[in-house]
């Protein structure tokens, strides 16, 4: 009985801390051409998104979709898209591992 109840604490307190992965976005396409499936960049000059911060992707996302950030193409890129949206792309970009950084 001891060790049973050992088993529920140690699930109890680990558990929550694997969080399921983030499914896909529907929206992800666009998105992708630039930054990349897993937030790597595929394109000079675009920033990777993998690992950041997920309310600054969060933000950053609805600051260009309503103009708070003047870049023309991550307006269009991103059009009317909802809140729900713009939450589930930053949640898949902050739950993708970053690129590691190579040694000279």
């Amino acid at each position: 009985m001891r060790s049973v109840l050992a088993a529920v604490l140690a699930v109890a307190v680990v558990g929550p801390t694997f969080a399921a992965a983030p499914a896909k976005p529907a929206r992800l396409g666009l998105c992708a051409a630039c930054h990349g499936e897993t937030g790597r960049a595929q394109i000079p000059g675009a920033p990777n998104l993998a690992g950041q911060q997920l309310d600054y992707l969060r933000e950053a996302l609805k600051q260009y979709r309503d103009g708070r950030r003047n870049a023309p193409l991550m307006r269009a890129a991103i059009g009317p898209v909802s809140d729900a949206d713009l939450d589930e792309l930053a949640r898949w970009y902050s739950a993708q591992a970053p690129q590691q950084q190579g040694t000279p």
